[in-house]
């Protein structure tokens, strides 16, 4: 089952690169007693992800602080190492978005987000998605119909909706 709007999100562990290495941040914890801008996709370094999705956040991030949304996080299914490396790369990271690695995709399973597509090597990956959360409640949730498509799930519409 997927998650809805008025679902409260399940806490789950991911990972992100600590100082020391990779080290475990619970979503719940994150999410308590705030607002939050969660957004998952198929991959980091795939096309649409990194030319479409984590752009448009990087975008409109001065608008949802102007919002008094307190974070924005990027939720995949990598490993934490490729996860950094991508916040580089992108530009993600310098622009303030949070980039968390779900890499046996159990919080993204857990919500009902997970796809797979064995021609492309995509097994239990991330189905494209933007959600508006406040104190870990969904307020707003965007799921795009075709993981190769950022439309509805981009920042610009989620920005429209909060």
């Amino acid at each position: 089952m997927s998650i809805a709007v008025g679902d409260k999100l399940p806490d789950a562990n991911l990972l992100r690169m600590g100082e020391n290495g990779p080290e475990s941040v619970s979503i719940g914890e994150k999410l308590a007693g705030r607002k939050v801008i969660l957004f998952g996709l198929p991959g980091a370094y795939t096309g649409t992800c990194t030319t479409a999705h984590v752009p448009s956040f990087i975008r409109t991030k001065d608008d949802f602080d102007a919002k008094g949304v307190d974070e924005i996080i990027c939720v995949s299914v990598n490993d934490p190492f490729v996860m950094q490396a991508w916040g580089e790369s992108t530009g993600a990271g310098a622009a303030g978005l949070t980039l968390l690695g779900d890499a046996a995709s159990e919080f993204t399973s857990a919500i009902g987000m997970d796809f797979d597509a064995p021609p492309v090597g995509f097994i239990k990956r991330s189905k494209r998605y933007a959600m508006y959360v406040e104190d870990g409640v969904v307020k707003v949730l965007h799921v795009e119909e075709n993981p190769g498509v950022c439309e509805a799930s981009g920042g610009e519409a989620m920005l429209a909706e909060i």
